[in-house]
């Protein structure tokens, strides 16, 4: 027999402790009449006190055994949605477990306590699947989705749902689903090593019946930390998800973290304009195609998305924020012609800080990607100061899931940013080496200014960019301001960062528009 020492039992006796208190934690918010935040992060704070443990639902053979199409054959049954019968503002339906095995736990929360959602074979249409699920245990959910009547009064729409690790992703009026937002992002950049989140629990609380807004508190656990959230979501033509946030250090583990990030969107960009790809009919195919940004010291930049051939990080520090996100700026049919995919219906998101956030950066990781099937685009928010473990963090924001009406500068923004050269006398050698770049500006601060207006282009370059020409001119064909610049790489294998805005009469009258130029 292999004797334990003193310092192990008094570890066990430590870890056993604090899972006895975690256990009465969770009995005594099922008595509870209501919820806070502070008692989920009761809830976190005590889970950070112990080993981190990935938890997997054992599945059914049956189950693990299903293709991605006879998972896509299980729906939910009408008639089985949470509070329908109640005819309330808010409806629930759950998303099955597959193969994986990644179940959450959902509680709703209302007048009479606390109560556990068990999962319910005879609430879902297996359609072909032959399942046999009276044997099965409490298998949960794998997430849910939140209805309500957003487009027509008749009729409850998709409005917000949460499946996978702690993604989420909501719809204004007239929407398609197509970027998501997540919990937190943890080493996104993939050093040392990525980690995602998991929201395990779930708490819905029951709606009024004149109720204008959903809550739902959740609970997150990772490797390196728990968190406590709290999403109030309120529906309408930009449905406004707007999240409270304590999250724990974990103790015990390695403090070293490369990026953590807060408010993270992750969105999917395959070609635009400014890449067009030969051999597809459609102009363009993304689900945001740039990311705005806007600093506390009034700056605001548009870095239009790419699709790299390799991973590519960039950062933006700022000593404040004021807000970023990822745009879906163009709206148009035209620029796509998917009668399917509809990606001009798209979302943005716009994220805005609630309180200081103190100094940092927005970095963006973009992926290369063969399709559309996958999400390539990551942005988030790093802030400079991490809490250490043991320590807790406190920050809250609103997502605002934004159409045609979207979060603008206030003085001009970029409508297009196209990439090429027409005709030119420069020989084959000097094309290869030089860029161009055609922008096109709008905006108040634009839109009443004459043709003879002295409106200039402010372009400036790294180290390994030579500027060779930039103007610009209202176009007489659209009337808008078009701005065009040419540049010259030195060191060919090198990246290039370039920055451009307008400027009348010594006033900046844009947006800083801003690309790298990738090898």
């Amino acid at each position: 027999m292999k004797l334990m020492s003193a310092t192990s039992t008094v570890y066990l006796f430590q870890v056993r402790l604090v899972v006895l208190t975690l256990l009465g934690l969770l009995a005594c918010l099922a008595n509870a009449h209501a919820l806070t935040l502070d008692e989920v992060a009761q809830l976190a704070q005590t889970r950070a006190q112990t080993p981190y443990q990935l938890k997997r639902q054992a599945v059914p053979a049956e189950l693990a055994a299903l293709d991605y199409d006879g998972l896509r054959d299980i729906r939910f049954n009408d008639d089985k949605t949470l509070w329908r019968a109640d005819q309330l503002p808010f409806e629930v339906k759950f998303f099955h477990l597959g193969p994986q095995g990644e179940s959450v736990h959902i509680n709703e929360v209302s007048a009479q306590g606390n109560k556990p959602l068990h999962y319910d074979g005879s609430a879902f249409n297996f359609g072909k699947n032959q399942l046999d699920t009276a044997s099965w245990d409490d298998l949960g959910y794998a997430g849910f989705r939140v209805h309500s009547p957003l487009n027509a009064a008749a009729y409850k729409d998709e409005l917000i749902a949460f499946q996978g690790a702690s993604y989420f992703r909501a719809l204004g009026v007239g929407q398609r689903y197509g970027l998501s937002a997540r919990g937190l992002a943890v080493n996104s950049s993939g050093a040392p090593q990525e980690e995602f989140p998991r929201f395990t629990d779930f708490w819905l609380e029951k709606p009024a019946v004149d109720a204008q807004q959903l809550t739902i508190f959740a609970l997150l656990d990772s490797p390196h930390m728990t968190g406590a959230y709290r999403f109030d979501i309120r529906p309408g033509e930009q449905t406004v998800t707007e999240v409270h946030a304590r999250i724990f250090m974990r103790k015990g583990v390695d403090p070293k973290i490369a990026t953590l990030g807060l408010a993270p969107l992750t969105s999917m960009f395959l070609f635009g304009e400014n890449q067009p790809k030969t051999g597809d009919f459609r102009p363009e195919v993304h689900d945001s195609d740039g990311l705005m940004m806007a600093s506390s010291d009034g700056e605001w930049l548009w870095r239009p998305l790419l699709n790299p051939a390799a991973p590519l990080v960039t950062s933006f520090a700022m000593k404040g924020l004021k807000g970023f996100g990822l745009m879906q700026r163009d709206r148009a049919f035209a620029s796509y012609e998917d009668t399917e995919a509809r990606y001009e219906l798209r979302p943005s998101a716009w994220i805005t800080p609630m309180g200081e956030w103190g100094p940092g950066r927005v970095e963006l990781l973009l992926l290369a990607t063969p399709d559309e099937t996958h999400d390539n685009v990551v942005a988030y928010w790093v802030p400079d100061q991490l809490p250490q473990p043991g320590e807790s963090l406190d920050f809250a924001y609103q997502i605002g899931w934004q159409g045609a009406q979207q979060q603008r500068p206030p003085n001009g923004w970029a409508t297009q940013s196209r990439r090429g050269i027409g005709y030119s006398k420069l020989d084959a050698q000097a094309l290869q080496q030089t860029i161009q770049y055609v922008i096109d500006f709008t905006g108040p601060a634009l839109d009443p200014l004459g043709a003879d207006e002295p409106v200039r282009a402010i372009v400036s370059s790294d180290a390994n960019g030579r500027i060779l020409e930039s103007n610009a001119w209202r176009n007489p064909a659209t009337g808008v301001w078009r701005m065009t610049l040419r540049v010259q790489r030195i060191v060919p294998n090198q990246p290039i960062e370039l920055r451009a805005f307008l400027q009348h009469n010594n006033n900046t009258v844009s947006e800083t528009w801003t690309t790298i130029v990738t090898p």
